[in-house]
């Protein structure tokens, strides 16, 4: 089966990736929704907003963080700060706050204070990571702190440069973040206790969030750290593989992406590029070739923090170009072949996610944009402004998408029938 075919298969079985058991439908339960891929299920969405605007359920005043938005049985849980960071659960039908939690002091960072990792939402449980790394269990129903871990000091590192942004991965009884310590870069703690499990690589932590996959056969941890990524064996946090994959001042940022079921991607800005790598398996022994690389000032997709989205064989993302990312396209690559199908040249800095064939673009301007995920060219159907300067995805959930920024929560009802 060649390699697009194979995409175009994993369209079929996506529910089955890195899919969090004991997640009700229309949740989005941990970073970038229920499979961690920026993509929903739910349809029946606008495709433009009223002159008068999208009609918006709540606003709820909150603080500063770059936090994500996590949405499970009714409650929104994100993080933010005043002079603490904390962890909040709002209700998600109307904003009102319902627990709020302190985790540890304020974090300030030159590149942004605040708590960067979203939350995730488990079985009863709410897994968090503040900015200068503590990891922390609550319960969902009344913010109780269950345990806290500063995994710095446990693997004996120091925070990332520019703050700990490895939003939690739940896989089965554990709880996966990159710490980026020698003595483990990749490490997984008991969901129950905290305690260590496993830690795995020598390297240190790049900003991206791990995922859970299905490569060439097994089931594997994804991590894009500071300087490769690694595929981790996790029942037991084994190396599988590694690529390495170097960018100036370890950005590597996006979440990997899986374009079939021996295929991953990743993707840097700072003018660096992607590489589509093909995982083979020889037994136990597995290695790692280049399906498709884009570097460098021609690359096709230089994704800066914003994890592409695959839809039926295509990847619809951000590039970003120049060493400081200030120009950013949105751009249409065929996943088999690395060919750019399409650009809107200068579209700004964005994140997106997909539902009902559309994606919804959140800029850094506050603006909700609607565009057509067609391999048509650019097709913009709907932009209005909800919030202040964001660089959070939005979620969604129910016919609900919740963005936020430095000031608030805002939830806009973006079902067709609400227009």
């Amino acid at each position: 089966m060649n390699l697009k075919n194979r995409i175009a298969a994993l369209v079929l079985v996506a529910c089955a990736v890195s899919s969090p058991a004991h997640c009700p439908a229309g949740d989005w339960a941990q970073f970038l929704g229920p499979h961690r891929n920026g993509m929903s299920s739910e349809t029946g969405l606008v495709e433009t907003f009223p002159k008068t605007g999208p009609k918006i359920e709540w606003r709820t005043e909150l603080g500063v963080g770059m936090s994500g938005l996590a949405v499970s049985r009714g409650k929104l849980v994100t993080l933010f700060q005043d002079e603490r960071q904390y962890a909040v659960a709002l209700d998600a039908a109307t904003g009102k706050e319902l627990w709020k939690t302190p985790l540890g002091p304020a974090y300030e960072n030159a590149m942004g204070n605040g708590p960067r990792a979203t939350p995730t939402i488990h079985d009863g449980s709410v897994y968090v990571f503040t900015g200068e790394g503590n990891l922390a269990a609550l319960a969902l129903d009344s913010g109780l702190l269950k345990w806290s871990i500063d995994t710095p000091a446990e693997l004996f590192s120091k925070p990332a440069e520019y703050g700990m942004a490895s939003s939690p991965l739940v896989v089965g009884e554990l709880v996966v973040v990159q710490v980026g310590s020698h003595r483990g870069t990749v490490a997984a703690f008991e969901r129950e206790t905290g305690k260590q499990k496993w830690a795995v690589g020598t390297c240190q932590a790049g900003y991206s969030s791990p995922i859970l996959a299905t490569l060439a056969g097994r089931s594997q941890i994804v991590a894009f750290a500071g300087d490769r990524v690694l595929g981790i064996n996790p029942d037991d946090g084994a190396e599988l593989w590694h690529f390495l994959y170097e960018t100036d001042y370890n950005c590597n940022t996006a979440s990997p992406v899986v374009l079939d079921d021996s295929t991953v991607l990743i993707s840097s800005g700072e003018n660096h590029g992607s590489a589509a790598l093909r995982i083979a398996a020889d037994g136990d022994k597995f290695s790692v070739m280049e399906a498709w690389t884009s570097f460098g000032k021609d690359s096709v997709l230089r994704a800066e923090w914003q994890t592409p989205i695959l839809l039926d064989g295509h990847l619809y993302g951000m590039d970003n170009i120049g060493s400081a990312g200030t120009i950013t396209n949105l751009v249409c690559v065929d996943a088999a072949t690395g060919k750019q199908l399409w650009m809107e040249p200068r579209f700004g800095k964005s994140n997106l996610i997909c539902a009902d064939s559309k994606l919804f673009i959140s800029t850094m301007r506050g603006e909700l944009i609607v565009v057509k995920a067609t391999t048509e060219g650019f097709q913009e159907t709907g932009r209005t402004v909800v919030t202040g300067m964001t660089r959070q995805a939005p979620a969604l959930a129910e016919g609900l998408l919740y963005m936020r920024d430095d000031r608030e929560v805002v939830c806009v009802n973006v079902q067709a029938k609400a227009e």
